[in-house]
C-alpha cells in the first residue's frame, strides 16, 4: 500500500510538473484581442518596457518604416505641434534632434525648408515666431549667423530679380536711419 502510495504521488508530481512547463506561444496570446491590448497596455505605461520595444524597433526596418510614417502623419495633423507646445523639453529635444538629421541629409533638409516655407506663408504668427527664433539663435551662434548669411548671399546671386529688391530694401532701410 506504501509503495502504490507513492507511485500515485510520483505519478500525480510528474503530471503537475510537465503541465506548468508549457511553452509560452506568443502568436496564440495576441490572437486574442483582450491579451493583445493588455500587453499593449503593459508595455506603453512602463518605461523600460517601453524604450526595449523602441529599441527593437529601430532594428526592424518594417518597424522603422512604419514608425516614421506615423511620425510624418502627426506632423502634417498639427498632433506634433499640440504635443510639443505641452512639453517644452520635449519640443527644444525634437528641434535639436532634426537640426542634426538635416545637417547630415541635406535632401531632408530642402523638404523640411519646403514645407517650412508653405507652412510659414499661410500661417503670419508662425512666420513671426520662426523669424525671432532665427533671429536670437543668429545673435547666440555667430558662425551660423555667418553660414546663413553666406546662403543668402548666394541664392540672391541665383536670383538677380530677389536681388534687385534687396538692395531697393537695404537703400530704404539705410535712408530711414
Amino acid at each position: 500500500m506504501k509503495s502504490s502510495k507513492l507511485l500515485v504521488l510520483s505519478i500525480l508530481g510528474m503530471f503537475l510538473i510537465t503541465g506548468c512547463s508549457a511553452t509560452f506561444n506568443a502568436p496564440e496570446v495576441l490572437e486574442d484581442d483582450e491579451n493583445r491590448n493588455e500587453i499593449y497596455r503593459n508595455i506603453v505605461s512602463d518605461q523600460d518596457k517601453f524604450e526595449d520595444l523602441l529599441d527593437m524597433a529601430a532594428n526592424n526596418e518594417m518597424a522603422k518604416k512604419t514608425l516614421m510614417q506615423n511620425h510624418m502623419q502627426m506632423m502634417e495633423s498639427g498632433k506634433m505641434e499640440t504635443m510639443m507646445q505641452k512639453n517644452p523639453e520635449m519640443k527644444k529635444k525634437m528641434k535639436k534632434m532634426m537640426q542634426e538629421k538635416m545637417e547630415k541629409d541635406p535632401e531632408m533638409q530642402q523638404r523640411m525648408q519646403k514645407k517650412m516655407k508653405k507652412k510659414m506663408m499661410n500661417d503670419p504668427e508662425m512666420k513671426k515666431e520662426m523669424m525671432k527664433e532665427m533671429q536670437a539663435k543668429m545673435k547666440s551662434n555667430p558662425q551660423m549667423a555667418d553660414q546663413m548669411m553666406d546662403q543668402m548671399i548666394q541664392f540672391l546671386h541665383e536670383n538677380p530679380e530677389m536681388m534687385e529688391k534687396m538692395k531697393t530694401k537695404m537703400k530704404a532701410h539705410q535712408d530711414k536711419m
